[in-house]
């Protein structure tokens, strides 16, 4: 990543705090990012300030009315973190609370039917053409299938460069997903065929650092374009959102894959203990906690199999726990 230059009244903090972060080993890129928009907006706002007062503090969270809760909760987050390394070196700082600001109503996830799925990738497979965007009829049919198929979340299937997708073994090398972590995700036969039928059409001279579903000069796919058509695929799959905060959501095709291997193992009697380590690996995470919570879908959306995981598994599956965005 590129170095970031400070040029607010608490530059020389900022730097220092950064620096100290990614000595004990935290990448901190995404922090590094949040806390040049503060430095630019106290540069802005507050050019001669010396403190890290209440107002400023209470001034960079204000929610702004366009955003949702959780944007909100987030900048609170980073700030208040900021404050304590402040006053560690002696500093005088506002520390924001935790817990200022309220929650969202958790989000419980949309899990699609498998007819819906089916309805859903049919409209996919229609994606016209667009001289503004000439790779997308190839592009669409193909990610929306990978993000369901291998449980991935969007932005490690918007992000893959075209060395992460080995053809010839059918895996999917996600590097630097969340918190950093890696992993390799095997794929089923039918997408492997499609995988190299799209390299075929789209990567005819493959160069590896490029991206495997590149949009405007090269760059990746957006997510606002993404977004864009995938609420176009609903409409014409006849499946209805809710407008939002609502969903379905395209986070919820990871969300669904988890929710089918789940019902699809319970309903053929295997062993959840052997297997949910499998699924943990598979889908990243870094603990059992975020693969259970999986359980609690699938006894919510599919209430004639809760009996029977009860019976095999108590005390396997935790209360549900978190804020609204759920993003295991």
């Amino acid at each position: 990543m590129n170095k970031i230059i400070y040029k607010g009244p608490f530059k020389d903090h900022i730097k220092n705090y950064v620096k100290l972060k990614r000595a004990v080993g935290y990448k901190f890129d995404e922090a590094a990012e949040h806390l040049k928009r503060f430095d630019k907006f106290t540069l802005d706002k507050y050019p001669e300030a010396n403190l890290l007062t209440k107002d400023i503090v209470l001034d960079w969270c204000s929610k702004k009315p366009y955003e949702a809760q959780a944007n909100q909760l987030s900048r609170a987050s980073f700030i208040r973190q900021f404050g304590k390394y402040m006053d560690s070196i002696g500093i005088k700082a506002y520390i924001i609370p935790k817990g200022y600001y309220p929650k969202e109503k958790r989000y419980i996830p949309y899990i699609y039917t498998i007819e819906e799925l089916a309805r859903f990738f049919a409209a996919t497979d229609n994606c016209k053409y667009c001289y503004e965007c000439p790779q997308r009829h190839l592009i669409m049919p193909l990610i929306f299938r990978m993000i369901y198929t291998c449980g991935l979340r969007l932005s490690e299937a918007r992000l893959l460069k075209v060395a992460d997708v080995d053809l010839e073994n059918g895996v999917l090398s996600i590097l630097h997903s969340k918190k950093d972590n890696d992993r390799l995700v095997p794929m089923s036969d039918s997408l492997i065929k499609r995988c190299r039928d799209y390299s075929k059409k789209i990567h005819v001279h493959p160069v590896a650092d490029h991206y495997y579903f590149p949009g405007f000069q090269d760059k990746p796919m957006t997510i606002g374009n993404l977004y864009h058509n995938f609420r176009r695929f609903l409409w014409r799959a006849k499946i209805s959102h809710g407008g939002k905060g609502c969903g379905p959501r395209i986070y919820d095709f990871r969300h669904t894959y988890a929710v089918h291997c789940l019902k699809k193992w319970t309903e053929q009697e295997k062993d959840l203990s052997a297997y949910l380590p499998v699924l943990k690996t598979y889908m990243g995470h870094d603990s059992f906690t975020e693969t259970a919570y999986y359980l609690h879908l699938t006894i919510d959306m599919f209430p004639d199999i809760t009996q029977k995981m009860e019976i095999r598994y108590p005390g396997m599956i935790p209360e549900l726990k978190g804020g609204a965005d759920e993003t295991y």
